[in-house]
């Protein structure tokens, strides 16, 4: 049952000591409010940084062929190396785990629809492609390429948004034929590009027929691919000096030959993020309970100082019959309402600064286009477990003094000054 009366007491004791109150209190709300800050810009910088890899899988691999640069098994130095058919068929039949895998021929080229006209990269990939490169064809915008395209080697194309705007104006743009070096390829489908962080995103026609128009037919620049089951960064740098090997073995040179193979991981690069963070949050959680420690151990002095300087009114309590259990709650419950009131302060606030942040990069973001600070705020079940830390730790801050207070003796308490 609610004691108004003590309730009345901790009020009067709190008016007569205003500016102790409130800096006990401003301590415990600042140890809460930089505990929600800095977890939520921790949170934001991660979305922030991980969101600028949402062009493409998490699992994803590049590679790409080099020069030699150390002679192997007869083999002179100085030698191009090529991709064909065998290195496609190695990756996506041979290798236990990968899922999508597509060959990438890339050109720079002008595309033209009647009087309007623009320059971008035309990449000849497979119906894998989408998956890889995380690329959305919304409804109503057609289709991306798909294994028809690729075995007919058809003249069709992908274009992104920006390319539809800047040909199209506002027209749609399916079925409908724009020039590439010559050729006429109809449009079969536009994505969104507001996720594809790059300067000029790139329109896509299947490999197949670029093979055929600038490759003579053979072969093609790069292979993307997706691996299943690389949950560590020793298992990724395992993987790759696997596909070193196995694909030094086909063209013949030295798999420690870095030059001759170049390889963009995608995973070993996220696991190493990850990892940045979670020690760059772990840090940042050490700063935020080293303050609220902070922010309880004034609490505890408060009390303390509170005890001896009501000594003599404790004494005549218990002279007059109060209970220790009475005394215990009272010094208890001052406690307790001081960090609790504070401690719901700081949490207000901080929850208060994270989404007016989260507002602001979010209309700064609104335009698409990486960045640093993406949905800052934390989350609600960490929020109220540092309150009820806050509240226990109160109550434990305001124990010591309390059992003090109990102790005291009537008789010598009531000799204090």
């Amino acid at each position: 049952m609610f004691d108004f009366d003590a309730f009345r007491e901790i009020l009067a004791t709190i008016r007569k000591n205003k500016l102790r109150t409130i800096l006990t209190g401003f301590s415990v709300s600042w140890g809460i409010f930089m505990l929600i800050t800095l977890l939520s810009a921790g949170n934001g910088f991660r979305n922030g940084v991980t969101s600028n890899f949402s062009d493409r899988a998490k699992n994803s691999i590049t590679i790409w062929p080099g020069w030699t640069s150390i002679p192997y098994k007869g083999m002179p130095s100085n030698r191009q190396i090529k991709f064909d058919d065998k290195d496609y068929n190695l990756i996506k039949n041979r290798i236990p785990g990968v899922e999508y895998v597509s060959p990438r021929i890339s050109r720079s080229t002008t595309i033209t629809y009647n009087k309007e006209y623009g320059s971008w990269q035309l990449n000849g990939v497979a119906e894998d492609y989408q998956y890889i490169r995380n690329i959305k064809v919304e409804k109503g915008q057609g289709r991306f390429l798909n294994e028809m395209d690729i075995k007919r080697r058809r003249k069709v194309i992908v274009i992104s948004t920006e390319i539809q705007k800047i040909l199209f104006k506002e027209d749609d743009a399916i079925g409908k034929y724009v020039t590439a070096d010559g050729l006429a390829y109809q449009v079969i489908g536009v994505y969104d590009n507001k996720n594809q962080y790059m300067n000029n995103p790139p329109a896509y026609i299947p490999f197949t027929t670029a093979q055929m128009l600038y490759n003579n037919g053979w072969g093609f620049s790069q292979i993307d691919f997706t691996i299943n089951g690389l949950k560590t960064i020793e298992s990724n740098k395992a993987f790759i000096e696997t596909l070193r090997a196995r694909i030094g073995s086909i063209h013949i040179f030295d798999p420690k030959d870095q030059s001759a193979l170049h390889i963009y991981n995608q995973a070993e690069f996220v696991e190493q993020t990850e990892d940045m963070f979670n020690s760059i949050n772990l840090f940042l959680k050490v700063i935020s309970v080293a303050m609220l420690i902070l922010g309880i151990i004034g609490v505890g002095n408060i009390m303390l100082i509170t005890v001896n300087e009501r000594t003599q009114e404790i004494g005549i309590r218990k002279a007059i019959g109060a209970s220790p259990i009475s005394i215990l709650k009272m010094i208890i419950f001052e406690s307790l309402f001081i960090t609790s009131i504070a401690g719901y302060i700081g949490l207000a606030f901080g929850l208060a600064l994270s989404e007016l942040l989260n507002a602001i990069t979010e209309k700064a973001s609104s335009g698409g286009g990486p960045s640093i600070l993406k949905n800052p705020t934390v989350d609600m079940g960490t929020a109220i477990t540092a309150c009820a830390i806050v509240i226990v730790a109160g109550v434990a801050a305001g124990l010591i003094p309390a059992l003090k207070a109990v102790k005291v003796r009537p008789i010598e308490a009531m000799r204090t000054e």
